[in-house]
């Protein structure tokens, strides 16, 4: 996995970086965007950014590869994934908190309409 993931010579410093450290700043970014309803475009754009960042600090302390495309996709790929997984876990408690009558959640990451009560159904339905 070493020179296909990270470049770094023991994982332990791409876990810290890439995962706990990016990862971190990851659901913080999708949460933020969520909670601000911000679309997913919007916050795949600064989970890009994030990306540099990442790439950033594996060069600046553990001397890595400042400039490198696979790297670079790697550390974001894995930063786009925490982030929409926070955007979505975010927008699902915002849905069925804020509009409890008219959603409630169906998973940690999704929600579904509340069927409608019966005396505001039509007749015969």
């Amino acid at each position: 996995m070493q020179g296909i993931l990270y470049e770094e010579p023991s994982i332990w410093l791409f876990l810290l970086v890439t995962i706990l450290m990016g990862g971190w700043g990851a659901w913080m970014t999708g949460k933020a965007c969520a909670e601000t309803w911000r679309g997913i475009p919007q916050t795949v754009l600064y989970l890009l950014i994030l990306g540099l960042v990442i790439r950033f600090i594996h060069f600046a302390l553990f001397h890595g590869t400042l400039l490198s495309l696979r790297y670079y996709l790697v550390d974001t790929v894995i930063l786009i994934a925490i982030g929409i997984i926070a955007w979505r876990a975010t927008r699902a408690r915002q849905m069925s908190s804020q509009y409890w009558w008219l959603y409630e959640r169906s998973g940690p990451l999704s929600w579904t309409r509340r069927p409608a009560p019966l005396s505001s159904r039509p007749e015969g339905s």
